[in-house]
């Protein structure tokens, strides 16, 4: 059976792409303010998002953009980055060096799993369906593209959002693709790499 992607969504440098079109550009391409303007642009109202590590504010907005208007909650995740959860693990490292090795924060070390950002966007959105987060050295969709098509054979799956988030410091970047039984874009991996690298293109500084 062939599978389509219905919708993606890109984010870097300050820049926010979705479906080749550019819907957002800060004055900023530092994340912090970046990811900021960027919630308030898109009027997301969900508090819980300032509690969140950087990787899942990146992961949650993305998935915002993306899942817009989606009324199924059959939607599985399928995610995928080089650095997994690295960055807050060396804010988690350094709190515990700071306290003398007494104790470790709550709030960080909550987050010290790539896979959390997946929690927040099932949370957001109620889902209870299937997810896993890969560990690749760089975005190569040919190593979940079997993954994710072998969800949407089964009967629980109407969809898969899928794709890579990385972040290390103001380096970051997000491709989020939905995939569903009908759409334009037939879903393989050629054309993943090519969504992928025209909107790289795009937001180069």
């Amino acid at each position: 059976m062939k599978y389509f992607i219905e919708t993606y969504c890109y984010l870097r440098n300050g820049k926010i792409f979705c479906n080749g079109e550019e819907l957002f550009a800060s004055k900023s391409s530092d994340f912090l303010p970046f990811i900021k303007e960027a919630y308030y642009h898109f009027n997301t109202a969900y508090p819980r998002f300032f509690k969140m590590d950087s990787l899942s504010k990146l992961a949650f907005l993305s998935s915002e953009l993306v899942l817009k208007d989606q009324k199924t909650k059959q939607i599985d995740l399928v995610f995928c980055n080089s650095a997994a959860s690295l960055q807050i693990d060396r804010k988690h490292a350094s709190t515990i060096e700071e306290s003398n090795y007494e104790y470790a924060n709550p709030s960080v070390f909550v987050y010290t799993l790539p896979n959390i950002c997946l929690g927040e966007i099932s949370i957001r959105n109620s889902f209870l369906t299937e997810n896993a987060f890969f560990i690749q050295k760089a975005f190569d969709p040919s190593k979940i593209h079997p993954y994710t098509e072998s969800l949407l054979s089964r009967a629980e799956s109407d969809k898969v959002l899928c794709g890579w988030v990385e972040i290390d410091g103001d380096n970051y970047e997000s491709l989020l693709y939905l995939v569903s039984k009908e759409g334009i874009i037939l879903h393989t991996p050629n054309e993943i790499k090519q969504i992928y690298e025209h909107a790289a293109r795009r937001t180069e500084v």
